[in-house]
């Protein structure tokens, strides 16, 4: 969820619904270099919490510095990523990269719980590859240096994205009778039945919501109300999508700069407008423009234009 899951995608998040949140995932390398764009993801506000910051790295003595820094901005929990995919980051032997190394991931997990008061959790994949998905052995290994909770991802790292994810591995993990911390399960979750599918078919504590909510935070409202009730809640008209749709660019462009602000918004357009008709029109221009006000013109316009619908 780097560049997404920033603090105006979590407030929005947080309005409607999503009770724990974790910043973008912070490079410890960068922490401890006091890199601008590190330093920045280490803003968190009090209307977000309970919220967790992300840390990521393949040295434990930058992991220890890196905790260190984290610990001053007082978050309400440290989390250790062992799960990001990418090419760059887990060749490196950081995020998933370290599950080729699990002796290292224990000792590096000890060393962040010892330097830390805060509670840590961790967030990691079924195993680098299928030969290796070591994971009720690890989530146990990891729980016994100190961790307090868990959060799988049903992939390894070969598998990046692709595929269905597999929480049959994360059910092991949760029905260990060895392990007593809260297991939460990630992949793929993406409608309230689904939710509800995970949560009793897994046994889960909870469920990770990552892909799904990008443009569409309505997500976490929409699954609690379902596991509550078993009814839907009714979605967001236009208007409604529109509206967090500029009150998202707007928090984006005042906590990143106009340029970067625009630019980053775009990932998020789609899902705000996913089943509209005839979109793809004002999409392109959503994309493409880097004039605020011509952006704001063109949200305008979508929210007035009579013949756009929900299909």
């Amino acid at each position: 969820m780097e560049d997404v899951s920033d603090p105006p995608f979590r407030a929005l998040c947080k309005k409607h619904g999503a009770d724990l949140m974790y910043t973008e995932f912070i490079s410890s390398e960068g922490l401890i270099r006091d890199a601008a764009k590190s330093v920045q993801k280490l803003d968190i506000y009090e209307y977000e919490r309970p919220v967790g910051i992300q840390v990521f790295g393949s040295q434990i003595d930058s992991m220890i510095e890196a905790t260190k820094v984290i610990e001053k901005t007082n978050p309400d929990i440290i989390d250790i990523n062992y799960g990001c995919p990418v090419k760059k980051v887990a060749c490196k032997g950081a995020g998933a990269g370290i599950l080729q190394d699990i002796p290292k991931m224990v000792k590096m997990t000890a060393e962040i719980v010892k330097t830390t008061k805060l509670p840590v959790t961790v967030k990691t994949r079924l195993g680098w590859d299928d030969k290796s998905k070591f994971i009720v052995e690890v989530a146990e290994r990891l729980q016994d240096v100190g961790i307090e909770a868990i959060s799988i991802h049903g992939r390894t790292r070969k598998q990046m994205y692709k595929g269905e994810a597999d929480w049959s591995l994360i059910r092991d993990v949760k029905n260990n009778p060895r392990m007593h911390i809260p297991v939460f399960g990630n992949g793929d979750v993406d409608s309230p039945e689904k939710a509800l599918f995970c949560k009793n078919e897994y046994g889960v504590d909870g469920v990770m919501i990552g892909r799904a909510s990008i443009g569409y935070p309505w997500i976490f409202n929409e699954i609690k109300h379902f596991l509550n009730t078993n009814r839907h809640l009714e979605g967001p008209t236009l208007k409604e999508r529109v509206a967090v749709c500029r009150e998202h660019l707007e928090m984006s462009v005042k906590w990143k700069g106009e340029s970067l602000g625009i630019v980053e918004m775009r990932r998020h357009y789609g899902n705000y407008f996913r089943g509209i008709s005839h979109f793809k029109p004002y999409r392109m221009k959503l994309v493409t423009s880097m004039d605020l006000n011509e952006i704001k013109e063109t949200l305008y316009e979508i929210e007035e234009n009579k013949s756009l619908f929900l299909i």
